[in-house]
């Protein structure tokens, strides 16, 4: 292989590599807290933040019942906010630095929980919608 090919390779990888350890360290927060909330804590699973994602809660605003409302039924696809503005798509293998600034995750975290489910999520929830959009 070339040096310029290894090389593109690399700085390819190199967002991928951040928000990848980015997101462990958030997971590994949102464990710390999870486990001080619920002593019975045994870890995140996508297969919850997957019901999380698409469950129609409709105790927030009655235009956003679920996640996937405004970020689509697949979460490797863009979604619309109810404002016409396009949404990013939420997966990781397809925004790879979605996730690389925890303020910002928990900024949205904040403002999308009280918009979709009438309340802050709680630090299982946070850690299982992460472990579903990692996963796709």
């Amino acid at each position: 292989m070339s040096r310029r090919l290894i090389l593109s390779l690399i700085v390819a990888a190199l967002p991928l590599a951040a928000s990848a350890g980015a997101l462990e360290d958030q997971l590994a927060r949102y464990a710390t807290a999870a486990k001080a909330e619920t002593p019975g804590f045994s870890g995140f699973s996508a297969g919850r933040g997957e019901k999380l994602y698409f469950t129609e809660f409709g105790l927030g605003k009655p235009d956003t019942p679920a996640c996937a409302t405004c970020h689509g039924k697949d979460p490797r696809a863009a979604g619309q906010a109810r404002s016409g503005k396009r949404i990013d798509p939420m997966a990781l293998s397809v925004s790879p630095g979605r996730y690389a600034d925890p303020a910002k995750v928990e900024k949205w975290f904040k403002r999308n929980c009280d918009e979709v489910l009438g309340r802050a999520c709680t630090a299982q929830e946070k850690g299982d919608w992460l472990s579903f959009v990692a996963s796709r």
